[in-house]
């Protein structure tokens, strides 16, 4: 493989101007059919095989026309002191709000009106309006949220506080400003570690044109294929993550390459065979992480890892192709000014910051491995009282109207009905008789409402309101409790017992996903350094550094430990898809900088060096680009962190907690501590596995063989690959 990435750089690098013309027209094609392609209607969200799915499939069987998964909100009234919602003032103000919703969209199914309806507490200080609406809450318009938004404005007056809630406000936080702080972020951190604009600036540019040409195709296919709005959020993070690190990587091994003294074109080739190389496999690490989550087996999870993967892809294609091209474009711009006027191989003899601390962890490895993996576990430990959910309006800020409704309803009627439950009975009036009375025969709950037959008499709709939130272990017991004491003919949904069924996928989804994901990279990193123990280690050190960073998130946003710090307002369970969206997007970045730190030392091993004198090589070259790539991503997740929403601010500070733990901890002590105890055992491979793995060479070993070896440079196969300084540290 090196061999055949060698000759694409040169080639990408002589014929830049096409490879780049080539690439401006993708990026020019991609941005037409973006923009002449059908609007998106977000898909709807379903989760096969579950209870609450299979409720509103038999609603939409029985009950046509009802619009049981349909978006829904309410408007609700709180009435001055002293005053109630019953008096002719406040009620004239809430019929006029009904008369004003019900013409406001085309999209609403119906309006109900409190005093019609019973949605009056009983002591009359608080009344809410009920909006069910015909699509669910990803297919509302703007115009339909807008006209909602405006009516909660327009019955404001006369002291009545008005607050909307529901999750037909719900829209995906707007994009943009984490993306830009992590852009900016970036920028200074490649000034500071290339010293040079253009070298910063090449990382940049080429991650920019990748996410927009898999950004624009998202857009293109959207309507054929079915892509919600959500598809292209994964698509845009892990894209700019990726193509920044990819980018790094080549940039930085072509300068060292330049710094030997070799020509433009040939450490350009050199640059693609060697870390390009790399880049492919870590590329292919984080395509079957998000491929993976098919495992799920939830259609929108399945799109966005399938896009988000596309445009991983997309990067890699560019680091190969564009990046050579346009480091033939830039010269020798992309080396500082002080090492233009030549080669600058150490000349003052002093070691570089990974080399000194490579020598560091050798000389006391077991005392590195033990604070590494000692301190991560102190951290992961909060990971045992892991709570799975999906978060209700109440984890929203006081700022938000829906977090205002909320505390509201929870006042006037009890928290309860912030998360009603819909019991469907297939069956006749007796059947429905029945269910209630079973119902009313279980703890936990406020009120069930009569059946509601449907026009064939074979089906009914019975309304459960819990006694707590909807968010609550009690209420998770209410809906499993109902299903245990009714038999198959009864089946519960709504939004919360929909939430508990998706949080109970994901969980049981999470071992094989694991499984899948790390067993696959397993064989695949096997292939790359022709070992068993260095993927072993690999896979082990991510699982660690996950746990730890689970740990992290159920201590500020479930216990609440430095919740103030972070913006946490109330806690609750975890986000039920974050132990697997960790897994997703952590392990593919965890792997990028694996691959990238020990492809090096494996380089410098089969060319020659001691074990020990492997590592201080690969931190002597790699560790500097490793913590640089490391900070943007720590830059780019934590941008999030500031998000109003709780699930944004959760997924941020979980992903740079993450990527923390995983390059600082993990990479750049555990890794070189356990392979130094290991010393020539790491790169053990059966001799019989050897000759089953195919032999790609990613180190670049056929590279030297073939043009250094004539000019008495190394036949690969020495032990002379390590410098003299080097050598005098190491003795394992």
């Amino acid at each position: 493989m090196a061999t055949f990435l060698y000759k694409l750089g040169r080639s990408a690098f002589r014929r830049r101007r096409l490879v780049a013309l080539l690439w401006v027209a993708l990026l020019a094609l991609a941005g037409v059919g973006a923009a002449t392609a059908p609007a998106a209607t977000s898909s709807s969200f379903s989760i096969p095989g579950t209870e609450a799915q299979r409720a509103f499939d038999l609603l939409e069987q029985r009950f046509p026309g009802g619009s049981a998964d349909g978006a829904t909100a309410r408007v609700v009234f709180k009435a001055p002191a002293g005053q109630s919602m019953q008096d002719p003032a406040n009620k004239a103000k809430v019929e006029k709000t009904v008369a004003q919703l019900k013409s406001g969209s085309g999209q609403i199914a119906r309006v109900t009106d409190p005093y019609a309806g019973q949605a009056v507490s009983r002591d009359g200080s608080t009344a809410y309006v009920s909006v069910a609406y015909k699509v669910n809450a990803m297919e509302l318009t703007d115009e339909t949220r807008d006209a909602l938004k405006k009516t909660g404005r327009d019955a404001q007056g006369q002291g009545l506080t008005v607050e909307i809630g529901g999750d037909a406000l719900q829209s995906m936080p707007e994009q943009g400003a984490g993306e830009i702080i992590g852009v900016v972020i970036a920028g200074f951190v490649l000034v500071i570690t290339f010293g040079s604009l253009v070298a910063a600036g090449l990382p940049l540019l080429t991650a920019i044109i990748g996410v927009g040409i898999g950004i624009s195709t998202i857009t293109a296919l959207a309507s054929v294929l079915d892509l919600g709005t959500t598809t292209s959020t994964l698509a845009m993070m892990i894209g700019l993550a990726v193509g920044i690190d990819y980018a790094l990587f080549i940039v930085s091994r072509y300068r060292a390459e330049l710094a030997e003294g070799r020509e433009q074109e040939e450490a350009a080739g050199r640059a693609v065979g060697t870390a390009g190389s790399a880049v492919v496999f870590a590329g292919l690490t984080v395509v079957i992480a998000l491929v993976g989550l098919a495992v799920v087996n939830i259609p929108m999870l399945t799109k966005m890892g399938f896009a988000a993967a596309g445009t991983v892809v997309i990067a890699v294609l560019i680091a190969l192709t564009l990046i050579p091209a346009l480091l033939g474009f830039a010269g020798n711009k992309v080396v500082a000014r002080k090492e233009r006027k030549g080669p600058q191989k150490d000349t003052d003899g002093k070691p570089n910051a990974g080399t000194r601390w490579a020598r560091f962890v050798i000389r006391r490895p077991v005392m590195v491995l033990l604070v590494g993996v000692l301190g991560l576990g102190a951290v992961a430990v909060p990971a045992a009282s892991l709570e799975m959910g999906l978060p209700d309006d109440g984890a929203k800020p006081v700022s938000a109207t829906e977090r205002r409704a909320y505390d509201l309803l929870s006042d006037g009627f009890g928290p309860g009905f912030n998360g009603p439950l819909l019991v469907v009975v297939d069956g006749d009036k007796a059947a429905a008789d029945r269910t209630v009375s079973t119902i009313k025969g279980l703890e936990g709950w406020a009120a069930v409402t009569p059946p509601t037959p449907n026009k064939a008499g074979d089906a009914a709709m019975i309304t459960v309101i819990p006694k707590d939130r909807p968010s609550s272990v009690e209420t998770e017991e209410l809906v499993h409790g109902i299903r245990g004491a009714t038999g198959d003919d009864v089946l519960v949904t709504g939004a919360t017992a929909m939430n508990i069924d998706f949080s109970q996928k994901m969980n049981d989804a999470l071992l094989p996903y694991l499984a899948l994901v790390v067993g696959l990279a397993f064989l695949l990193l096997m292939v790359v350094f022709r070992s068993v123990l260095v993927p072993l280690k690999a896979a082990l050190g991510f699982l660690l550094s996950v746990v730890a960073a689970l740990g992290a998130v159920v201590a500020v946003f479930q216990w609440g430990w430095l919740g103030s710090l972070f913006g946490v307002e109330q806690t609750g369970p975890i986000m039920s898809m974050m132990p697997i969206f960790m897994v997703g997007v952590v392990f593919g970045l965890a792997m990028d900088y694996e691959v990238f730190l020990v492809t090096r030392m494996r380089e410098a091993y089969v060319h020659g060096a001691r074990p020990g004198e492997a590592i201080v090589t690969g931190f002597r070259h790699g560790a500097r680009v490793v913590t640089a790539a490391a900070v943007i991503m720590i830059a780019v997740f934590a941008g999030f962190i500031g998000s109003s929403e709780q699930m944004v601010k959760m997924i941020g500070f979980g992903l740079a907690v993450a990527v923390l733990f995983d390059a600082f901890v993990v990479r750049m002590a555990i890794v070189p501590a356990v392979l130094a105890l290991l010393g020539h055992k790491a790169w053990w491979l059966p001799k019989w596995l050897g000759r089953v793995l195919p032999n790609v060479d990613v180190e670049g070993e056929g590279l030297v063989t073939a043009r250094d070896g004539a000019a008495g440079k190394g036949d690969g196969k020495g032990r002379d690959g390590g410098k003299d300084e080097d050598r005098e540290l190491v003795s394992v």
